[in-house]
């Protein structure tokens, strides 16, 4: 019997104990991605309310790396006692299963669904001296030049580059997708110049659009944010029917028991219902979510399926 199968049996048995003194000391909350990532900048709001609610810290650790595979194999490892979880977003659990056959974790097997929290639309933004004023004019200049025109994103198999490959199987045009390490580092080298395009949340592009630090030409939602009403989307800029959006969820390994599942539901839930991070969150983009463990399974399959569709027929690869 391995050591994982050993702890996860004597948890199952004290279950109904560990849940009346849980939490009985500091919870650590991981985020396989960059800080100042969207996904980084809402745990952090969670992770603050989930402390003052429960009496005990619940700290965010960053552990980027291979667009949150690297991060997400600890959580998946970690001891299922509730006091590692983690903060990922659908990328990790939809997108990555679709590229890479050998990932080290399987969302369904290896995490306990907790719950999903928020989501984000994109904006594709390029940089604020681009000679591209609109999407029209970037897709023709890609058009133009096919692989010439540049776009980063926060690794292969990351949101931003399923984004920008998507785009760029719609449009029909060619473009050479450049991985980092993390989004922050793909959106500091879009301002910078090095690439010429980028997909990415628009929770943390905003900010930089309005610093003229880049300029935003297409927003993926199905409608203009009230962030941008003056960006059209990108089915107003000449894509029919193109529509991209992200969302955000707490796992925890899997036989974590479900009354420590419930409880960490429970306090989520808590949280997203305050009217000050109601606030915070909509003020900059994030779509609020909240959902049972039932419901975030449901997600996740679905998800799956819709991702395993679009990535097979755009033909999508990570490098």
């Amino acid at each position: 019997m391995t050591r994982s199968l050993c702890i996860a049996l004597a948890l199952l048995a004290t279950a109904p104990a560990i849940a009346q003194t849980y939490p009985a000391r500091q919870i650590l909350m991981l985020v396989p991605l960059q800080a100042g990532t969207a996904v980084d900048n809402v745990a952090r709001v969670i992770a603050q309310k989930m402390s003052q609610s429960m009496g005990q810290s619940v700290v965010v650790e960053n552990q980027p790396g291979a667009a949150g595979q690297i991060g997400t194999e600890r959580i998946a490892k970690a001891a299922p006692d509730g006091y590692t979880i983690g903060f990922v977003n659908d990328s990790i659990l939809t997108m990555l299963p679709n590229l890479n056959p050998k990932l080290p974790y399987d969302p369904i097997k290896d995490l306990a669904p907790v719950s999903r929290v928020a989501g984000n639309n994109f904006g594709i933004a390029v940089p604020a001296n681009s000679p591209s004023k609109t999407l029209g004019e970037l897709l023709a200049a890609a058009r133009a030049k096919p692989g010439e025109i540049h776009f980063s994103s926060g690794g292969g198999g990351s949101p931003q580059h399923l984004a920008m490959e998507m785009l760029a199987s719609a449009a029909g045009v060619k473009m050479t997708h450049v991985p980092y390490k993390g989004a922050a580092q793909a959106l500091t080298d879009l301002v910078g110049g090095q690439v010429q395009s980028l997909a990415q949340g628009l929770g943390v592009m905003v900010p930089q659009a309005k610093a003229g630090k880049l300029r935003l030409l297409a927003t993926t939602g199905t409608a203009r944010s009230p962030l941008t009403p003056d960006v059209p989307t990108a089915h107003e800029a000449g894509l029919a029917g193109f529509e991209f959006a992200t969302w955000f969820a707490v796992v925890a390994p899997a036989a974590t028991p479900r009354p420590i599942v419930d409880r960490l539901n429970a306090e989520i839930l808590k949280a997203i219902a305050l009217p000050e991070v109601r606030d915070q969150l909509q003020s900059a983009g994030y779509v609020i979510y909240g959902s049972t463990p039932a419901q975030l399974t449901g997600a996740i399959t679905d998800g799956l399926a819709r991702m395993g569709r679009v990535i097979r027929e755009a033909n999508i690869k990570v490098e």
